[in-house]
């Protein structure tokens, strides 16, 4: 088998929309009949994944991978950061955890990790037709170039051409664009085959006299200007726009905590699909009011996040609520944080040794190790009123939890899993919302406790309405761009259009 042709995406910032612009190119690619793989050999984010086989990865990988109709597999993300302070990350190299380090000690570590970046493309290069690579930050950013593993230090290691894509959004991308190419080695220009303006909204007419200007000072084509799409794809971590929301404009209203560790939080997307719920983001018992249910997501730093919560005054607005009889619900971090206790004896979890008091809204306590449990998972609720639904998704957590109390659900294996007591339930599964089953449970009962008639309309599965979803992006992201140019810059013919 001849060895897959690739395309980078390289963006002038973090933001510029590089992970959307890739998950397009691979439904794109596999629109037009190819086998497409994504790729990103250093990945930061909070919003990870696991694998098939227990292992973990960045979760913008595993949409461009469900894009392109292929199984996320850890090759596709061989090293994930995930931040647990401002100065330090836990390294996850090839899905297994290789230790929490600062970030000093990282970058004297990355270089080293090579190997395990070219052995992961390599093998992935056997099997498919295309590599669709994203990049990460600027390729720009000069204080990290000679240690760069991810942008253009990539690109030469795999002999990668490159697309660099500005957001006009933001403004200033022309200067974005030019100055990015500017601060670049001649080599690295050179493997640059067309510039992208992302996001831009209005008459494309207005920009030509400055895309000319840009092509004739950077002496490279602009191959696209990609309109401002309007379609629901999950986002990356803090940047995402959705956690700006913290105003209910439907009949139900849904509070999720923005803890400042907030992981995961692509686990409530289908919530917002639901017509009568909204979704809202709060930070503070002003912002909380009055929800028809109180959501406590998953964290990096639950004890931080739980100490926050107490100084900040939101776990007293949520036991307030909860003693009222509004439902709560827990995920992962926020599932530990509502026990009696939270132990880290070894400073795993928080960096010292220290015990914590949880909100003390289920019978349940939580002691921190090393050991890291990562499982895809299939359940069914055994607990009333929501008993019934059928579950998928999985899980990745270092705590282990001793439950008094009843269980949530059961799990395919027939184990129990969760707790539940009276209106606050909890559970370490992630993705539990995917199936549309839970959804309508908690719309159903959150309407009988409202008085409102539940929505006639069927949801669909998160499933497909992710399919829905990458279609529309493809095809506004093909009308943008030039194709053919782009196939030209891989070596490839174009083989049909959609």
């Amino acid at each position: 088998m001849s060895r897959a042709k690739c395309i980078m995406v390289q963006g002038t910032m973090s933001g510029a929309g590089k992970s959307l612009l890739c998950t397009a190119l691979c439904r794109i690619f596999a629109q037009d009949g190819y086998r497409v793989a994504p790729f990103k050999s250093q990945n930061m984010a909070l919003n990870s994944f696991v694998t098939r086989d227990g292992l973990e990865m960045g979760r913008a990988q595993v949409v461009q991978a469900q894009a392109a109709g292929m199984e996320p597999d850890v090759r596709m993300n061989p090293i994930l950061l995930k931040p647990s302070s401002d100065v330090g990350s836990q390294v996850i190299v090839n899905g297994e955890v290789r230790g929490q380090m600062p970030a000093a000690a990282y970058f004297k570590l990355k270089k080293s990790l090579i190997p395990d970046i070219l052995a992961a493309y390599d093998s992935l290069a056997e099997e498919v037709d295309i590599i669709v690579i994203e990049g990460a930050g600027s390729p720009a950013e000069i204080n990290l170039k000679a240690d760069d593993i991810v942008n253009m230090g990539l690109a030469k290691l795999v002999d990668a051409p490159v697309l660099l894509a500005g957001d006009i959004d933001r403004g200033g991308v022309f200067a974005q664009l030019y100055g990015t190419v500017e601060l670049l080695e001649p080599a690295e220009r050179a493997r640059i085959k067309g510039l992208v303006i992302n996001k831009f909204r209005g008459d494309a007419a207005i920009l030509k006299p400055g895309l000319t200007m840009l092509e004739e000072k950077t002496h490279l084509p602009v191959l696209g200007v990609v309109p401002y799409l309007r379609v629901d794809i999950e986002d990356e971590d803090s940047l995402s726009s959705r956690l700006e929301s913290n105003t209910a404009v439907k009949p139900l209203d849904a509070a999720i905590l923005r803890l400042p560790h907030i992981s995961n939080f692509t686990d409530f997307m289908p919530l917002e699909q639901h017509p009568l719920l909204s979704v809202r983001y709060v930070q503070s018992p002003r912002q909380l009011g009055a929800p028809d249910v109180v959501i406590l997501p998953g964290t990096k730093n639950t004890i931080d996040d739980l100490l926050w919560l107490r100084q900040c005054g939101l776990e007293a607005a949520v036991q307030k609520l909860a003693a009222a009889g509004t439902p709560v619900l827990g995920v992962c971090g926020g599932y530990q944080m509502l026990g009696d206790t939270l132990a880290d004896p070894e400073g795993t979890e928080s960096g010292r040794s220290q015990t914590v008091r949880g909100l003390g809204l289920l019978p349940i306590q939580t002691v921190f190790t090393d050991a890291k449990h990562r499982t895809q998972d299939t359940a069914t609720v055994t607990a009333p009123p929501l008993a019934g639904a059928a579950l998928t998704g999985y899980q990745i957590h270092t705590g282990r939890t001793a439950v008094q109390g009843v269980p949530f659900c059961r799990l395919a294996d027939g184990s129990d899993e969760g707790c539940v007591q009276g209106n606050v339930a909890g559970t370490y599964l992630h993705g539990l919302f995917d199936t549309g089953e839970l959804t309508e449970k908690l719309v159903q009962l959150l309407c009988s406790r409202k008085g409102i008639s539940p929505a006639d309309a069927p949801l669909l599965s998160m499933q497909e309405y992710r399919q829905q979803q990458f279609d529309l992006l493809a095809d506004g992201v093909r009308r943008a761009l030039d194709m053919n140019a782009l196939y030209a810059a891989m070596g490839l013919e174009r083989r049909s259009t959609v």
